[in-house]
């Protein structure tokens, strides 16, 4: 059985077992119980159907690398045509304690894409006609404002509240059209160890970031660092760093 997807927004795993695909939730309770043994590329999923690759590079082989274009698109478009017609949304992002970000999305998955993002906080302040247009406002905003922020920067921020002060002055410079505070229910007392397994009881995901209780200590984990691994059913038993909490 393969780790061969994941779902930032929701939290859950896809994994193919040789039979066919399924989703395996991370509703918090949960008990994961897999051994991670080797990794290689996860090849690709068509037609809820799982197209396997033996490559050892992981995630993803040159063969199954996919570049989303539209993410490189600074109002150029990159395609043969041009097809983002829908109307964008121009938003910032806040992640604990103090990075922001600004970035586009289409207006009808704004929340969606920022929870897939974690983030904290958030304010949609533009709506435009197409991608073009939000891919040009960004573009001039984040020669201000940064366009991402990475995920060990996110993962450092766990447990940490968002800094108001730099987050309400930020917004007062673009008098935001709605402003977003998500809360997912992690209740930590301190920031997680960064680890790379899936045995335990989730506590919660956060964008790509699953938090499992094992053992008296709390664990975060990247759900893509877990893309490609072969698993068997059974509690991992490797020895594994442990928070000054559980002492």
């Amino acid at each position: 059985m393969q780790i061969v997807g994941y779902d930032a927004a929701d939290g859950g795993l896809l994994l193919s077992d040789g039979d066919g695909l399924r989703y395996r939730d991370l509703e918090p309770g949960t008990e994961l119980e897999y051994t991670l043994g080797q990794r290689h590329c996860a090849g690709a999923v068509h037609d809820e159907r799982h197209i396997a690759c033996e490559n050892p590079k992981a995630p993803y082989c040159p063969d199954h690398q996919h570049t989303w274009v539209c993410a490189r698109c600074t109002g150029t478009c990159l395609k043969d045509e041009m097809d983002c017609f829908d109307d964008h949304a121009v938003y910032l992002a806040a992640f604990a304690p103090d990075r922001f970000k600004v970035g586009v999305t289409k207006e009808w998955r704004l929340t969606t894409r920022l929870r897939e993002q974690g983030a904290d906080r958030a304010a949609h302040i533009r709506t435009v006609d197409d991608g073009r247009i939000a891919r040009r406002l960004e573009a001039e905003i984040a020669d201000e404002i940064p366009d991402r922020v990475r995920v060990p920067t996110k993962l450092a921020g766990l447990g940490r509240s968002v800094d108001g002060a730099a987050w309400a002055a930020l917004c007062d410079e673009f008098e935001p059209i709605e402003t977003f505070d998500f809360d997912y229910g992690l209740d930590l007392d301190s920031q997680p160890v960064d680890e790379t397994l899936a045995t335990g009881t989730v506590r919660g995901t956060k964008g790509r970031l699953l938090v499992i209780d094992r053992g008296g200590s709390t664990y975060a984990v990247d759900l893509r660092a877990l893309v490609g691994y072969e698993v068997t059913e059974g509690r991992q038993q490797r020895e594994l760093q442990s928070s000054l909490g559980s002492f």
